[in-house]
């Protein structure tokens, strides 16, 4: 069961956004919208929460960054 309630996605720490992030390869909007905003809308944690693959570079939002590796 997923608690939509809480304040940051459940799969953060363990999501490649977070170490984008901290490697300044990612804007902090993703983190502030998404991780640590309205993350349920979040097209990695919908795929993640379904157990179905989805490509370390995608973006909250459906896109895939090439440039992140």
């Amino acid at each position: 069961m997923t608690d939509d309630k809480s304040p940051v996605c459940k799969w953060f720490q363990t999501c490649p956004l977070k170490s984008y992030f901290e490697q300044k390869k990612i804007d902090i909007k993703w983190i502030e919208d998404y991780c640590f905003g309205y993350y349920v809308k979040c097209e990695r944690y919908k795929l993640e929460e379904r157990g179905a693959y989805h490509p370390d570079n995608m973006l909250c939002d459906g896109t895939i960054k090439e440039d992140l590796k």
